[in-house]
């Protein structure tokens, strides 16, 4: 039988989030991307690899992942500075498993070399859309995720999350000639057409602005920037820590600054990895290898990333 899981969260988790999953507990949870480069990913299976009920150990007892060999680690590879679909072989990169000469690369990517690196493994990328990660997850196809992923209630609920490894923030981004280029407050965007990607944060905050006009969110960032070069929507809430990069690349855009108190609830976007619930011994090992990871090599490893992201 079972023990009741447990739901791990990040010291910088907002406290709006760890009370409720808290709750959750008690009653027992760069942007430019190339899109097009490369084949397109294959449908990932788990013919010989469905989860089961016991958690996998190798020859010595120890807990570790899938067959403790090969680390499969669920991404978009449409995510950039996150994670990235590459051509081209190198150190920062893993081989994307379902997608035949093409690499993956990203902040993600850096966390979970790290972690295949501590587990005595190899990892590799498992492309697939965000809404699925989770399913794949709980159905056996990927190990792990490293994908850009905040821990949130709903979805504690069938995972198991680390505590973070890089901790952003939800922005709101406007063109610099646009009605809304002004604004202070979230009532300012009454009545505008804001736009957000798809099973995130990003889309999830809009709902906070009185009388929007809350799209319909997209599948990836880059659709998500089309849209507002396009004239789709008015605004698109965006990742503060990708915003360098984002105005480098479209000088036409602008970051709005909101008054003090005047935003989102809670605009913190945390990104933790996920594995499948019932692991608690690995999921405290995870934990060893992620603060084993110093706050300047972390900020090391975004910055490189920034610098090497597809333009």
């Amino acid at each position: 039988m079972k023990a009741t899981p447990h739901v791990y969260v990040s010291d910088r988790v907002s406290r709006r989030d760890f009370l409720k999953l808290s709750s959750l507990v008690a009653g027992m949870g760069g942007v430019m991307v190339l899109s097009g480069c490369g084949p397109a990913a294959q449908e990932p299976t788990a013919d010989d690899t469905d989860a089961t009920d016991e958690p996998a150990a190798d020859a010595d007892g120890a807990a570790t992942l899938g067959d403790g060999v090969t680390l499969r680690v669920g991404m978009e590879a449409a995510y950039a500075p996150y994670n990235w679909q590459a051509t081209e072989e190198s150190d920062t990169t893993i081989p994307i498993e379902n997608v035949e000469g093409a690499f993956a690369d990203g902040y993600d990517v850096q966390i979970a070399k790290r972690i295949a690196e501590e587990l005595g493994m190899e990892p590799v990328a498992v492309k697939m859309d965000f809404g699925a990660l989770v399913d794949s997850l709980n159905n056996g196809t990927i190990d792990i995720i490293c994908a850009g992923m905040s821990v949130t209630p709903e979805r504690a609920e069938s995972a198991d999350f680390t505590d973070s490894y890089i901790d952003d923030e939800v922005i709101i981004v406007v063109k610099k000639d646009s009605d809304y280029a002004d604004a202070t407050k979230l009532s300012d965007f009454s009545g505008a057409s804001v736009l957000g990607q798809k099973d995130t944060f990003y889309d999830d905050l809009i709902e906070e602005i009185p009388d929007v006009n809350h799209m319909t969110p997209v599948a990836t960032v880059p659709l998500v920037v089309d849209a507002i070069e396009n004239g789709t929507c008015d605004a698109i809430t965006f990742s503060s820590m990708s915003l360098p990069n984002l105005l480098e690349n479209y000088p036409d855009l602008m970051k709005v600054e909101l008054e003090e108190g005047e935003g989102f609830s809670d605009p913190s976007n945390p990104d933790n990895a996920a594995i499948a619930k019932g692991q608690d011994e690995m999921l405290d090992r995870l934990n060893e290898i992620i603060a084993g990871i110093t706050e300047e090599e972390r900020l090391e490893m975004w910055q490189d990333c920034m610098d090497r992201q597809p333009a």
